[in-house]
């Protein structure tokens, strides 16, 4: 009897969110969360379920400019320590924008385990800024390496994280952002007061934070004033930046 192969897992990208722009001139992959450890394979739609909303958003937001959405589905749910198994498939992921639509600017957009993920494959030739939400970052150890932050000089890069996080600590996230900021003054960090992990609380203000930050990065959009000074300021302001309650409301659009 022939063994049967098991096959290879592969990361893929999932159907760009609305209508497919005639042109695409630019790409935000979203990266879902995921396990610190595991072996097992992601659920689809548990899986996209923390970043489908945000994709809807900023698919109808940059449809005039050629904007692509697609989640990157990880081969597994595992970071899974020294291999960082969802930093690699996000790597992937902005080879295979690449592949498809040729030399356009790549904003890395992760939730949780995939804001660590996209903060590390933040250094990918193709991406030019990288959006972290509540990222999981591991905590800090004398006799572990820091989180590297050298991949992101050249990047414009937001964390946004709740003050009220118990599954994924702010302090850690201020810290990574404390270190990228000396090596890349493009670096701001907002703070979503009393809310939590998942951003519920004040989650149209995140989601309108968002694409105020992906179209400026990617299409040269002008940047909302409470993004400008972020980045702007010297730490530890532009790091502990309050989110603002209506923010997105009175935002003027292009």
């Amino acid at each position: 009897m022939a063994h049967q192969v098991t096959p290879v897992r592969r990361a893929r990208l999932g159907r760009a969110f609305g209508p497919r722009p005639t042109a695409v001139s630019g790409a935000v992959l979203l990266l879902p969360r995921g396990d610190e450890d595991s072996a097992r394979r992601p659920s689809p739609l548990l899986a996209t379920a923390s970043v489908r909303g945000l994709g809807r958003r900023l698919a109808r937001a940059g449809r005039g400019e050629g904007l692509a959405v697609h989640v990157v589905h990880y081969r597994g749910r595992g970071w899974n320590g020294e291999a960082a198994r969802l930093a690699q498939d996000a790597e992937w992921g902005a080879d295979e924008v690449v592949r498809r639509y040729g030399d356009v600017p790549v904003c890395l957009v992760g939730v949780d385990m995939g804001g660590r993920a996209a903060l590390r494959s933040g250094g990918h030739e193709a991406v030019n800024s990288v959006l972290a939400i509540a990222p999981w970052l591991p905590e800090e150890d004398l006799a572990a390496p820091l989180e590297p932050v050298k991949q992101l000089v050249g990047r414009r890069v937001m964390v946004v994280h709740g003050t009220n996080d118990r599954r994924t600590d702010p302090e850690l996230s201020f810290r990574l952002a404390s270190r990228a900021k000396k090596a890349n003054r493009e670096v701001c960090r907002f703070e979503v007061h009393a809310d939590g992990h998942g951003l519920h609380q004040y989650r149209a203000e995140v989601h309108a934070l968002a694409e105020d930050f992906v179209m400026g990065a990617l299409f040269g959009r002008a940047f909302s004033r409470p993004v400008e000074d972020a980045l702007a300021a010297p730490p530890p302001l532009g790091l502990r930046m309050p989110l603002a309650a209506g923010f997105g409301k009175s935002l003027h659009r292009h």
